[in-house]
C-alpha cells in the first residue's frame, strides 16, 4: 500500500486530487492545507510521494520542494501547476521535484505519474553496493516497438547510475524519469508517429492506438535504439528512433503558451530541468541526454545550505 500526501490550500482541489489517486488500487491519501502543515505530516508519517500545489500561503510549493530535498532527499515530489505557471514548475524541477502535472490534466495524468514514480522507487532497491563499484559501462539496446520493455530498461539504467556521484538517491530517480520521457518520445512520437501535440489522454486511452500501430507494417519493423555510456564522471544517453526526425523548431518551448501541457513538450521541459545537457542530432532522430557528476565542492555547498 502506497501513501501519498496531497498538499493544497484549496479544499476543492485538494479533495479532487485525492479522489483521482484513491481510484487507483493500493493507494492511501492524506492531506495538508499548506507547506508548513505538510512538513508536520511528513515528520509524523513519512509518505511515499508528496503531491503539492505551487501557490500556497505560509510555505509555497517551491519552498516545500527545497525543504524536502534537503531534509528528506529520498522523498519524491510531484507538482500540480495552474495554467501559465510552467516556468515556475521548471524552477521546481531544478530544485528537486520529480515531475509535474498541469491542474487542467489532473484527471488524465496525475494517477499515472504518481504510480510510475512509486513503481520506479520500489524497483530501484537492489544491488546498490555492486553498482557503486561500476567503473565504466557502455551498452546498446535494439528494442522492438514494445512499451512493456521501457520500465525494465529504465530500472536497469537507474541501477547502473549508482556509479555516478549525484546529490542524493532522489536525483538518480529524477534522471531515470527524464530518460523514460526521452524513450517514450522516441517510441510514441518517433517510430509510431503519434502527433506531438497529444494531450488530455491517459496511458489506457492511448494504448489501443499504440497497439494498432505496433502491428501496422508501416511502423512495426522500426527499432528504438537506446545507448548508454556511464562512468563516475558522467552519464550519456542517446535514444534513436527510425521514424521521421523531430523538428527542433517545435521544441523551442514558450512558457507563455499552453504547448507545455502536451506530452512531447512537457517531456522536454522536464528533461531540460533535470539533465545538464539535452539536444537533438542533426537528423532529428536522436535525443542526447547528459548528466554530469556532482563535484565535491557542489556537494559541500548543498550540505551547508
Amino acid at each position: 500500500m502506497s501513501h501519498v500526501l496531497v498538499v493544497d490550500d484549496s479544499a476543492f482541489d485538494r479533495l479532487m486530487a485525492g479522489n483521482f489517486l484513491q481510484k487507483v488500487g493500493g493507494v492511501t491519501v492524506s492531506f495538508a492545507e499548506n507547506g508548513l502543515e505538510a512538513i508536520q505530516e511528513i515528520r509524523r508519517q513519512l509518505p511515499d510521494v508528496v503531491v503539492t500545489d505551487l501557490q500556497m500561503p505560509e510555505l509555497d510549493g517551491l519552498q516545500l520542494v527545497a525543504y524536502i530535498k534537503q531534509n528528506f532527499p529520498l522523498l519524491p515530489v510531484v507538482l500540480m501547476t495552474a495554467q501559465g505557471s510552467e516556468a515556475i514548475a521548471a524552477e521546481a524541477l531544478r530544485l528537486g521535484a520529480a515531475s509535474y502535472v498541469p491542474k487542467t490534466l489532473l484527471a488524465q495524468q496525475l494517477a499515472d505519474v504518481v504510480v510510475r514514480i512509486v513503481e520506479s522507487a520500489a524497483a530501484d532497491r537492489g544491488h546498490s553496493r555492486l553498482m557503486h563499484a561500476l567503473a565504466e559501462c557502455q551498452c546498446r539496446f535494439n528494442l522492438q516497438n514494445d512499451p512493456d520493455l521501457i520500465d525494465p530498461l529504465v530500472t536497469h539504467l537507474q541501477e547502473m547510475l549508482r556509479c555516478l556521484p549525484l546529490a542524493d538517491e532522489s536525483e538518480r530517480l529524477r534522471v531515470g524519469i527524464a530518460v523514460k520521457h526521452a524513450v517514450l518520445n522516441g517510441l510514441y512520437h518517433g517510430n509510431l508517429e503519434l502527433p506531438a501535440d497529444v494531450k488530455d489522454v491517459t496511458s489506457a486511452q492511448i494504448s489501443p492506438l499504440v497497439q494498432e500501430r505496433c502491428a501496422d507494417p508501416d511502423y512495426a519493423d522500426r527499432k528504438l535504439i537506446v545507448e548508454a555510456h556511464l562512468s563516475p564522471e558522467f552519464a550519456e544517453f542517446r535514444i534513436h528512433h527510425e521514424g521521421p526526425g523531430f523538428d527542433a523548431a517545435t521544441l523551442q518551448l514558450d512558457f507563455d503558451t499552453d504547448q507545455s501541457t502536451c506530452h512531447l513538450m512537457g517531456g522536454w521541459i522536464l528533461m531540460r530541468s533535470i539533465m545538464d545537457d539535452i539536444h537533438l542530432s542533426d537528423d532529428g532522430r536522436s535525443q542526447i541526454l547528459i548528466k554530469r557528476a556532482m563535484v565535491e565542492s557542489e556537494m559541500e555547498m548543498m550540505l551547508e545550505e
